[in-house]
């Protein structure tokens, strides 16, 4: 028989053996897997409940599964997207920090904020489309209008009585909204929020007279009957919405308003990391049940790389700023 080891040194040469050979085995570990065992870290720019926030939520557990690593939602909610994009261009450049922008945070803002710690071309890369966030015009069910004729005439009726609603300035939501006020002709009041779902909880308790919003915020009132839903600003009617007229049916010829949404990541990002990113967010979008769950909420899937979405992203640019600054938006 062995015998046992007859001082605690005995047992401490077995330990220290132990705790060497898990050493040597770590070192064997290739820098790849360990960096893939990292999660990958999504920031959005408004509260939780609302349309980008519904967008990641809906793909990023399908996301988590292709990528073999965990996703992790990060809210940054403030400043029209402002302060998730500028955490996302401070992140270290190493593939696990992407940033949700939108129309707002990259073509609006830059234009808007004076001040912007950060340039959206020089300090972030495109890495894939993610979706179509579809927007509505709504109203509070207590509210008479039933068309958007009779809400233009109401608000004309009294010059600057009438209030709406949108999720920060500088967002898609507040484009529509001020480009609204011009064409049709009328004088009200914005009131800025920092998110769609506060947001529609003001417009649902009657505080606010109407709203651009997002399909997603809003769908389950408007199933509810506790919102009325009366144009959409797109140029054809949206899935889910097909009994609502856009507003150039409603009366107003070319108003169309697109709220497409991305990931993007910190300039430097290397270009595998994107690759990969890339592919794999492109095979969550084409996943049945994913596809389900955005349409569910009121969102569209966009497939597209780095060169897609850089094309979008530029040719809205062209369309989209002249307007911008003729309209003379600022922050409040």
């Amino acid at each position: 028989m062995t015998p046992f080891p007859r001082c605690h040194g005995g047992v401490a040469v077995i330990r220290r053996r132990h705790l060497l050979g898990a050493a040597a085995l770590a070192a064997t570990v290739p820098a790849a897997a360990q960096e893939a065992a990292r999660p990958i870290r999504i920031l959005v720019g408004f509260t939780p409940g609302g349309g980008t926030d519904l967008l990641v939520r809906s793909f990023s557990n399908r996301l988590a599964e292709i990528l073999g690593q965990s996703v992790v939602v990060e809210n940054r909610p403030g400043a029209g997207g402002n302060i998730a994009t500028e955490a996302a261009v401070r992140a270290a450049p190493d593939g696990h920090t992407l940033v949700l922008g939108t129309v707002g945070s990259l073509i609006v803002n830059p234009v808007i904020f004076r001040d912007l710690p950060y340039d959206v071309d020089a300090d972030l890369v495109p890495v894939a489309l993610a979706g179509d966030i579809f927007n509505v015009l709504v109203v509070p069910a207590a509210r008479p209008w039933r068309n958007l004729g009779e809400l233009i005439a109401a608000a004309k009726a009294r010059p600057g009585g009438l209030s709406w609603s949108h999720s920060g300035v500088g967002t898609s939501l507040h484009l529509a909204g001020s480009l609204f006020d011009r064409v049709a002709g009328i004088e009200t009041v914005s009131v800025s929020y920092r998110g769609g779902a506060p947001m529609a909880t003001d417009l649902m308790a009657g505080r606010i007279d109407y709203s651009f919003a997002t399909a997603a915020s809003v769908m389950p009132a408007l199933r509810e009957g506790r919102l009325r839903a009366l144009a959409v600003p797109a140029a054809t009617r949206r899935p889910g919405l097909e009994d609502v007229p856009t507003v150039a049916e409603s009366g107003l010829p070319g108003f169309a308003v697109n709220n497409w949404a991305g990931l993007l990541a910190p300039r430097g990002t290397p270009q595998p990391a994107i690759a990969r990113l890339d592919a794999a967010i492109r095979e969550t979008l084409r996943d049945p049940a994913t596809r389900e769950n955005l349409a569910r909420n009121g969102i569209a899937p966009l497939s597209g790389g780095p060169a897609e979405f850089a094309t979008l992203w530029q040719d809205d640019r062209q369309r989209w700023e002249p307007i911008i600054r003729a309209s003379g938006a600022r922050p409040n």
